[in-house]
């Protein structure tokens, strides 16, 4: 293939939500992002390793991460570049705090709209809220075809991707024409890990905020190496509406939360013998658990 593409993979540093403990979510029915660690939200990692695989399929196409966040997300840029990205764009403002997906995927497309990528890949949820719904959304907003559940790409041209889809019953080819989004599942594959040298090239990577911050010996480096610097916006840059940003432009509100604790109230060891395995059956059929 012949044509250089643009990739952009939509990424979120989200709470480790694996490992949630008391402290875990606010009264207010938020989640407490101090008191869980931050981390590259797993199907991201798989979207990132497929906007990877395209970037080796065409050689000369770039592929740059997309987040929105406080200035630490630029740290899942960095993770990014190390495994083989060539840089990122962070949207940091206080008027982006507390957006739900749809004021997320509105400040994103208008990020999009001002980058033009060919191909736009994202994972298909965030393990902070499961909803699914921001790919999808972003699309919309950007009038583009979208495949979503995607799990690996068969074939890519100047026209057109072919993509199989893992759904909950089997499996789907289908294909969409350039530009367009997909939306990525945990079974596509693992993302290829972070590569040494990469790493010495950009653990020195900083958006304009960091490097402003940045002590005096590194200045120079930042005027002199360009791939160093992380793309930096706010509100102003994409040109966007403020009313549907933040909690403006979020008309999902949450009503009740609840946490629920899971003790077991009873337990039961069994060896592997035929006589408990039978008394175990006979058991879950009398109270009808089973059949």
């Amino acid at each position: 293939m012949g044509k250089q593409l643009k990739v952009v993979v939509l990424a979120k540093q989200v709470p480790d939500t694996r490992n949630v403990g008391k402290d875990a979510m606010k009264a207010d029915g938020t989640v407490n992002r101090a008191a869980l660690p931050a981390i590259f939200n797993p199907e991201d990692l798989n979207a990132l390793e497929q906007a990877l695989t395209i970037k080796d399929l065409c050689p000369g196409s770039t592929v740059h991460i997309l987040t929105m966040g406080p200035l630490r997300a630029a740290d899942i840029i960095r993770d990014a570049m190390f495994r083989g990205a060539d840089g990122g764009y962070l949207l940091t403002d206080r008027a982006f705090a507390g957006a739900d997906t749809l004021a997320t995927s509105y400040a994103l497309s208008r990020a999009l709209a001002e980058i033009k990528p060919d191909i736009i890949v994202a994972g298909r949820q965030a393990i902070d809220g499961d909803t699914a719904q921001v790919g999808p959304q972003v699309a919309e907003k950007l009038g583009l075809p979208q495949v979503t559940y995607a799990e690996q790409i068969l074939s890519l041209d100047e026209k057109q991707i072919v993509i199989r889809r893992r759904l909950e019953r089997g499996v789907e080819t289908v294909s969409a024409p350039l530009p367009m989004l997909m939306t990525v599942n945990e079974s596509a594959p693992e993302c290829r890990p972070q590569n040494a040298k990469r790493v010495m090239k950009y653990k020195h990577a900083k958006t304009r905020s960091e490097i402003q911050e940045a002590g005096d010996d590194y200045l120079s480096l930042y005027e002199s190496r360009e791939y160093l610097k992380i793309t930096e916006w706010n509100v102003g840059d994409i040109d966007a509406d403020p009313q549907q940003l933040g909690m403006a432009g979020s008309p999902t509100k949450v009503k009740q939360i609840e946490n629920v604790v899971f003790q077991a109230k009873e337990s039961r060891r069994l060896t592997a013998s035929d006589n408990d395995i039978n008394s175990l059956m006979v058991e879950l059929i009398a109270s009808h658990t089973l059949g």
